[in-house]
């Protein structure tokens, strides 16, 4: 059958492990997977192919990173293609990216070089945006670093 939120809790303590909670997209569900007992947030809208305009994780982030207040980790995916990227998640309030596409492409490509290549070159590009913004470590990056825009966050 379906999971519900109640389930969280019997997989924590059934597996000994921390669950963490995918495909959360607003700040209500992060609200209720903190209170579930998740120990961490995954920001996914697994490539926008189930449904049409899903809000895109990047659009979500600011109002789930107000709710979550560092209590768990975040994780967000989609639209991760540039070390720009990486630091507007990182000053929306994600705590890590995770790489899906460029990593197939980069493995489609040139195999285990491939995923080497596109991991290098966004680390990269990830150290030349932290250059320009003066942010020495990824502590650093914090939200004062994107404008609030008419449409949504930007860099």
């Amino acid at each position: 059958g379906n999971m519900e939120w109640k389930d969280i809790e019997f997989c924590r303590k059934e597996s000994g492990l921390p669950v963490v909670i995918k495909s959360i997209l607003s700040a209500s569900n992060a609200q209720q997977a903190l209170n579930s007992g998740c120990s961490g947030i995954w920001l996914s809208n697994h490539g926008g192919r189930q449904l049409d305009n899903t809000a895109a994780p990047m659009t979500t982030l600011p109002r789930v990173a107000s709710v979550v207040k560092g209590r768990v980790p975040i994780i967000i995916d989609g639209g991760i293609y540039r070390g720009q990227d990486v630091f507007r998640a990182l000053a929306l309030g994600a705590t890590a990216v995770a790489l899906g596409r460029p990593l197939l492409y980069g493995s489609a490509l040139g195999g285990v070089q491939g995923v080497q290549a596109v991991h290098t070159h966004l680390k990269n590009e990830l150290t030349m945006v932290m250059r320009l913004a003066g942010t020495p470590t990824i502590k650093n990056i914090t939200r004062e670093f994107v404008a609030r825009t008419e449409g949504g966050w930007a860099s």
